[in-house]
């Protein structure tokens, strides 16, 4: 990859006002895409888009499906096309399957999931109509891997490895290329999200020493890094794949 590849490139992420999201949007913009912003939280994406100089994003919720099909029209009546999609939206519920309520796992499967069928959905008419794209899902080691007291996150992120490797082979022929990305632990809100208490620096250096073969956590640059090439031109021939990102945690 070249330091400018995405020159002229529309890209969009979700869940860009934060976390793993920010940093993919943080990379495109360095090697040259005009970057469009999705996200729930509309201060902190407008900070992002302030940051960057990009354009208002767009502030909605991605298991909307109506909302969904409004960013992506909105997106492309500005820019007449839509090249990458990386679906970085997602949301954690922490507890096994007797602490989840329906409305807990109904949340979880709707963002996690339907939130990248709807977009991805809206999305693909138009890449089909300039040639191709490519989209980018975020799914996680937990997709591939149990864990213990995360009972909807892992189901939603195996559904997202299977809707990545389904789509994929869909719409191949039409140029479209479709993978995922699956972090391992990063240092995101997420990580410290819904636990008893905010773990300390301490609390996440044990944590690493004690799971992860490089005995640290990933930083989101890291990650978006890897987006960033899945997303490229030097992924040509990458379809359907599950590109795991975690420090050698699922090699065992």
């Amino acid at each position: 990859m070249t330091e400018k590849d995405f020159e002229g490139r529309v890209v969009v992420i979700t869940g860009a006002a934060s976390g793993m999201g920010a940093a993919s949007a943080r990379a495109f913009v360095e090697r040259g895409a005009v970057v469009e912003v999705i996200d729930v939280n509309a201060e902190a994406a407008a900070d992002i888009a302030g940051e960057l100089g990009l354009d208002t994003p767009y502030v909605g919720d991605v298991s909307d499906s109506a909302f969904c099909n409004d960013a992506i029209g909105g997106i492309v009546d500005r820019h007449g096309r839509i090249d990458v999609l990386v679906n970085a939206a997602g949301t954690i519920h922490r507890a096994n399957a007797l602490g989840t309520s329906d409305v807990d796992f109904d949340r979880v499967m709707r963002v996690n999931v339907n939130g990248i069928f709807y977009l991805s959905r809206a999305a693909v008419p138009h890449m089909i109509e300039h040639g191709g794209g490519a989209i980018v899902n975020f799914g996680s080691i937990w997709g591939g891997v149990g864990s213990i007291g995360a009972t909807a996150y892992c189901a939603s992120k195996g559904a997202v490895h299977q809707l990545t490797r389904a789509m994929a082979l869909d719409h191949v022929e039409q140029g479209i290329r479709i993978n995922a990305v699956a972090p391992g632990e990063v240092r995101t809100p997420m990580l410290s999200s819904q636990r008893a208490a905010p773990p300390s620096e301490a609390d996440l250096q044990a944590l690493a020493e004690s799971t992860i073969p490089m005995k640290r956590l990933a930083e989101p640059a890291e990650i978006a890094n890897v987006v960033v090439f899945l997303a490229s031109d030097a992924a040509s021939y990458m379809t359907g794949e599950i590109v795991h990102v975690d420090a050698g945690y699922t090699a065992r």
